[in-house]
C-alpha cells in the first residue's frame, strides 16, 4: 500500500493527519447539538473547511446528522447557488441508500427532466443552469427535504459571505427565512472575508443579525504543530528542528496550507537520518516558487503595468498599512490616484485582501515571488 504523505494540501482524510483543534471541534459540536447556528470567521487557508470535515467526521455526527459541505466561493447569484447546494445533497445522499435520496429526488419536482439515472439505477445530477428558471421555486424545494428528512441535517456553506455580492437584493433575507422555518437542520456558515461576515451578522438591519453564533477561529498552536509535525517526520526517519519549524511557522504567521505545503515537500525528500534546519526549509520555499512560475506569470500577465507596480510594492511591504501615505507612495514612487485605482481591481480580482486597514498579497507564495530580485 503506497504510503501517504501525512501533510496534506488538500482535502481531508482522518483525525491522525489533522492538527489539533481538539477544543475548536468540540465547541463546533457543541454548538450544532444544541440547534445553534454557527459563522465560522477566519482567514482563508487557515483551515474552516477542515475543522468542519474533522466535525463532520466524528462517530457521533455521523451517525445521527446528514452532513453536507457546499462551498459556493465560485457561485455568482441565487441560481447558482441553489444549483450547487441541490448538486451537493444529491451526490451526498447517494452513498447513504436508495430509500434516502428517493426522498430527496422525489421533491425536486420543479428539476424532474433535470435527474436522470444511470445504467446501475443511481441519480446523477444532469441539471444545466439553464434549467433553473425559478431558483426560489427549487431552493423550497431543497428546504423540505431538510425538514422531511428522516435525520437532522447540518448544512455547511463555505465562503458564505459571497451572497452579500449576488446581483438580487433579497438573497439573504431569502435564505434567512427559510432557514428560520427549517427545524430539522443546523447551519454552519464559514467566512473568510471578516468584515463582510461581522456585517452580516452582527448589523442590526441585516437578515442574519444574531442568527448564528459567532466563531473566530485563530492559528493552531506552534508547540502542538511541531509536534504534530515531528510525530509524522519521525515515523519517516526525519524531523525539523525547533528553530527551523518556528521560522517556518513565522514566515507564515501560522496560516495552515503554506506550512503543510513546505512540511509535504520536506516530507517528500529521499534523506533519512536528517534534521531539517532553515536552510532546508528556504529551499523547500524556493522550490515551490520555482514550480509555480509559469502560473504566477500568467497572472502578472492580465495585469495593467500600474496594478503589476502596486501588487510588487504591496508585497514588499509584507503588510501595507498606510499605502496612500507619503512615504509609501514615494519609496515606491507612485501617485495616490494611481494606487486607488490598482487597489480597486486587485481587491475586486483577490489579489489582494484588505483587512483592518492592512493590505497584503492574497497568496503568500506568490508575494515571496513578487519579491525576487
Amino acid at each position: 500500500m503506497k504510503q501517504i504523505n501525512p501533510f496534506l494540501i488538500e482535502g481531508y482524510l482522518s483525525p491522525e493527519f489533522f492538527c489539533d483543534r481538539v477544543q475548536e471541534t468540540a465547541l463546533l459540536m457543541e454548538h450544532i447539538g444544541n440547534q445553534r447556528n454557527v459563522a465560522l470567521i477566519a482567514q482563508r487557508r487557515l483551515g474552516k473547511s477542515g475543522l468542519i470535515h474533522n466535525c463532520f467526521y466524528s462517530e457521533k455526527i455521523r451517525e445521527q446528522y446528514y452532513t453536507f459541505y457546499v462551498d459556493i466561493y465560485d457561485t455568482k447569484n441565487l441560481c447558482e447557488f441553489t444549483y450547487e447546494l441541490g448538486r451537493v445533497i444529491l451526490q451526498t445522499l447517494k452513498s447513504c441508500g436508495r430509500k434516502v435520496w428517493e426522498n430527496f429526488v422525489t421533491l425536486l419536482k420543479s428539476l424532474k427532466t433535470g435527474i436522470t439515472f444511470d445504467i446501475n439505477g443511481m441519480p446523477e445530477w444532469n441539471v444545466s443552469i439553464g434549467e433553473i428558471h425559478t431558483p426560489e421555486l427549487l431552493l423550497d424545494e431543497i428546504f423540505s427535504y431538510l425538514e422531511l428528512a428522516d435525520k437532522p441535517c447540518i448544512v455547511a456553506i463555505d465562503e458564505f459571505q459571497v451572497v452579500a455580492n449576488y446581483p438580487e437584493k433579497t438573497v439573504e433575507a431569502a435564505l434567512r427565512k427559510r432557514i428560520q422555518c427549517c427545524h430539522n437542520a443546523s447551519f454552519i456558515y464559514s467566512g473568510s472575508k471578516r468584515h463582510m461576515m461581522a456585517e452580516m451578522f452582527a448589523t442590526q438591519s441585516r437578515p442574519f443579525y444574531n442568527s448564528a453564533v459567532l466563531m473566530d477561529l485563530g492559528v493552531i498552536d506552534p508547540a502542538l504543530y511541531e509536534e504534530f509535525a515531528n510525530h509524522h517526520l519521525v515515523a519517516n526517519g526525519q524531523q525539523i528542528s525547533s528553530e527551523a519549524f518556528r521560522y517556518l511557522f513565522n514566515r507564515f504567521a501560522g496560516v495552515t496550507w503554506y506550512i503543510q505545503y513546505v512540511l509535504n515537500l520536506l516530507y517528500a525528500d529521499k534523506s533519512r537520518d536528517i534534521t531539517f534546519e532553515k536552510d532546508d526549509v528556504d529551499s523547500a520555499i524556493s522550490t515551490i516558487l520555482q514550480r509555480n512560475t509559469f502560473a504566477y506569470q500568467s497572472l502578472l500577465y492580465q495585469l495593467a503595468p500600474k496594478q503589476k507596480e502596486v501588487l510588487r510594492a504591496i508585497a514588499r511591504e509584507g503588510e501595507g498599512r498606510r499605502i496612500m501615505g507619503k512615504k509609501f507612495l514615494q519609496t515606491y514612487k507612485l501617485s495616490s490616484s494611481a494606487v486607488q485605482g490598482a487597489v480597486k481591481v486587485l481587491s475586486e480580482r483577490d489579489f489582494i485582501t484588505v483587512e483592518d486597514g492592512i493590505y497584503s498579497v492574497y497568496d503568500r507564495f506568490f508575494g515571496l515571488w513578487l519579491c525576487r530580485p
